[in-house]
């Protein structure tokens, strides 16, 4: 299963319940507000370099840049993609489910 997370990890606490039940081998694609979860060094962190390790975790580059962030802050192990790699990853999936 693909899960989408697009809010702020600072704002909800959604990003703990999609954690939570995304399983071993399945995925995690943050864009919109929910790159700020993929960040280097803040109080989210240690979710996201957990999370690495045994899913895959991908965020959106659009969504970093348009947002003034650079592909260097993000954790190691989450694989940034463009829309392109979005729809490959819902097709690779098949089943989605949103975060709110």
């Amino acid at each position: 299963m693909l899960h989408l997370m697009n809010k702020s990890p600072f704002e909800r606490n959604a990003l703990d319940s999609c954690l939570r039940y995304a399983k071993a081998g399945s995925a995690v694609l943050l864009l919109e507000d929910g790159v700020y979860a993929a960040l280097k060094g803040t109080a989210e962190s240690a979710k996201i370099e957990g999370a690495v390790s045994d899913r895959t975790v991908y965020v959106i580059g659009a969504d970093l840049a348009a947002r003034g962030l650079d592909e260097g802050s993000v954790i190691d192990g989450v694989k940034v993609i463009g829309y392109d790699g979005f729809v490959d990853a819902v097709v690779e999936h098949g089943t989605c489910n949103s975060w709110l």
